[in-house]
């Protein structure tokens, strides 16, 4: 097994330290465009409680996903040793995997449940790094090609930890946008605002971990213009971490007890977060559920286009 360094760890000092100096710059210099302080304490406390019990779920998680990684390195007959020319290739594969998970945690519900957690905050800081979902169960199958192909576990884990690590200092908005070789090659702070934001342009946008490159080759790269909005289309209005960490999930299980059959129940857990049937598409579009207002209009004697609407759409 090969003996890599816990990047994290020795990393934790170099966070509270950047912290502590992006906290003093706001004070001495709150943002020009808004005034804004940079830090709001409940917010940063969410993010901090949301980082320290992600490490306790990730220790528990961690032992199902290393029995299923380590099953799998032992059946496959390929082996890539970690040497000083093999390592920056596995760091460049983990990222290209990174890309296609974030991607796919954005654009399928179940797995938005838990990476929705990360953009809940509305404020965009070092501390909006650390607020970490606690269900990361859903990440590790998009892993499984490079334990396939001979990748051992230890070296997966190191370097989904340096990605991690490296994408601490793009939650600022205290670093501008860099020199267009940087810009263009990296995910940058200015890249990763874009991801943040809610405006509709901004959505599912710069996946990148360590890279852009990702976004740029498969078209879901968008650079930073107007100022970016941060947190939800629809936010939660709490502070409350075990509401942060769960609503999505409560939000999943009424829609499942209101769908009308199981195509709608499958749409409303593996379609995109905003998903709706056609139906009920067409019911919002119009501003009326048409099955529910057909049933009112008939029950009144009413023609159903007299009728009123039934409901609002769920967010």
């Amino acid at each position: 097994m090969p003996h890599l360094p816990d990047v994290v760890l020795w990393s934790i000092p170099a966070f509270l330290l950047l912290t502590v100096l992006e906290l003093v710059s706001y004070r001495l210099h709150p943002a020009e465009e808004t005034g804004d302080a940079g830090y709001e304490v409940k917010d940063a406390a969410t993010s901090i409680g949301m980082g320290a019990g992600s490490l306790v779920f990730d220790a528990l998680w961690k032992i199902p996903i290393v029995a299923v990684y380590t099953a799998l390195y032992e059946l496959t007959p390929l082996r890539i040793p970690v040497l000083w020319w093999t390592l920056p290739l596995m760091l460049l594969a983990q990222d290209f995997f990174y890309y296609w998970s974030h991607r796919g945690h954005h654009v399928i519900r179940i797995l938005w449940a838990c990476h929705v957690v990360h953009h809940s905050s509305r404020k965009f800081n070092l501390t909006t790094a650390l607020r970490q979902p606690w269900t990361t169960l859903t990440v590790w199958p998009f892993y499984l090609p490079m334990i396939a192909a001979g990748v051992h576990p230890a070296a997966l884990a190191f370097c989904s930890s340096a990605n991690l690590v490296y994408q601490f200092w793009v939650h600022t908005e205290r670093v501008r946008k860099l020199p267009r070789p940087f810009e263009y090659v990296l995910n940058t702070a200015s890249h990763h605002r874009v991801h943040h934001a809610s405006q509709g342009g901004y959505l599912d946008r710069n996946f990148g971990g360590i890279l852009i490159v990702w976004d740029r080759l498969f078209g879901s790269f968008v650079p930073e213009g107007e100022r970016p909005v941060y947190g939800l289309t629809k936010n939660i209005g709490t502070y409350n971490p075990l509401r942060v960490a769960t609503h999505e999930y409560a939000a999943i299980a009424r829609d499942l007890r209101a769908a009308r059959d199981w195509r709608e129940r499958l749409g409303r857990v593996f379609r995109g977060p905003g998903w709706q049937p056609a139906a009920r598409r067409e019911a919002a579009a119009a501003g009326r559920d048409t099955a529910d207002t057909g049933r009112e209009a008939a029950a009144a004697g009413t023609p159903a286009a007299e009728a009123a609407p039934a409901h609002e759409q769920a967010a």
